[in-house]
């Protein structure tokens, strides 16, 4: 790397502040300078690069095509170096870990398991936030997610905690002992699938077949799909192990399975784990294997 060739530090520092936070006053405040001298960084920096930055034609600032990428550089890399330093002196051990899975996992898989991992570890704040969007990982932010998928996130290390297809269920009350053989045997249920996500309508899609819009579909939290599924209320798609041992209980029928290698992953960002992050995901690994 040629050091020669880069933009001074503190231009570099006022222009990912602005970028963070779109705002000069925002910047100024948390770099604790004035916000003339973050528009003179800001100025400076464009002068070096010889690149505009920013479009000032509107009447709020506006970064171009060139300051989206530069912001997006910098504020990975200040963010790594952060966490790196955060991780080397312990400045945040004290931080809740923030966790970010599905409300079905969490109620499901997680939660019953969690009273072991504070018995362990009871200096360790948790954060767990249950929803089905799709959380950034960032410094300061979700140290941690737990994802179904087949684990194919950019940027984002990865590693198999539970594998489980996804599986398509109904209740023995509302299919009987009906022979289904095909998707489209379906289109005549009212469907069930987790708040915040697509599944019935991808599933349908993938098998190329048209859903019969008549019938509908409901979209409620996990916990309450599988009752309303268990209530014989429509067909339900899911991750399979939530529903094992309805299915050997008999209280639900699995209609067909997607053997695809899918599951819940352990997501993290790459480089070092803070010390609360290390030991969470050690636990979950070692939970996983039971």
């Amino acid at each position: 790397m040629d050091w020669t060739t880069l933009p001074s530090l503190s231009a570099l520092r006022a222009f990912a502040a602005y970028a963070q936070s779109r705002s000069v006053a925002k910047a100024g405040a948390a770099l604790n300078v004035s916000h003339a001298a973050i528009s003179q960084h800001l100025r400076a920096l464009e002068s070096d690069l010889g690149v505009a930055l920013l479009d000032r034609s509107g009447r709020r600032m506006e970064l171009t095509a060139e300051g989206e990428t530069l912001a997006r550089a910098l504020l990975d890399g200040f963010g790594q170096i952060a966490t790196t330093v955060e991780a080397l002196t312990g400045a945040d051990a004290t931080r809740p870990l923030q966790i970010s899975t599905t409300p079905t996992f969490a109620s499901a898989w997680l939660m019953p398991r969690l009273s072991q991992f504070r018995e362990k570890h009871p200096e360790i704040s948790l954060t767990i936030d249950p929803s089905a969007t799709v959380q950034t990982l960032e410094p300061g932010g979700i140290d941690v997610a737990l994802r179904y998928g087949r684990g194919d996130w950019p940027g984002l290390e990865a590693e198999l905690l539970v594998r489980s297809p996804i599986v398509v269920v109904a209740a023995p009350t509302l299919v009987g002992t009906r022979e289904i053989s095909s998707p489209a045997d379906l289109r005549e249920y009212h469907w069930l699938q987790e708040l915040g996500t697509n599944e019935a309508t991808d599933w349908f899609a993938l098998h190329g077949v048209d859903r019969d819009a008549g019938h509908g579909y409901a979209s409620l939290p996990g916990n309450l799909m599988l009752e309303a599924a268990r209530a014989g209320q429509g067909i339900a798609i899911t991750a399979g192990i939530f529903v094992a041992q309805d299915v050997e209980a008999g209280r639900l029928r699995i209609l067909f399975e997607d053997t695809r290698k899918t599951g819940y992953f352990l997501v993290t960002r790459p480089g070092i784990l803070r010390p609360p992050l290390k030991a969470f995901t050690t636990w979950l690994r070692r939970e996983a294997r039971r």
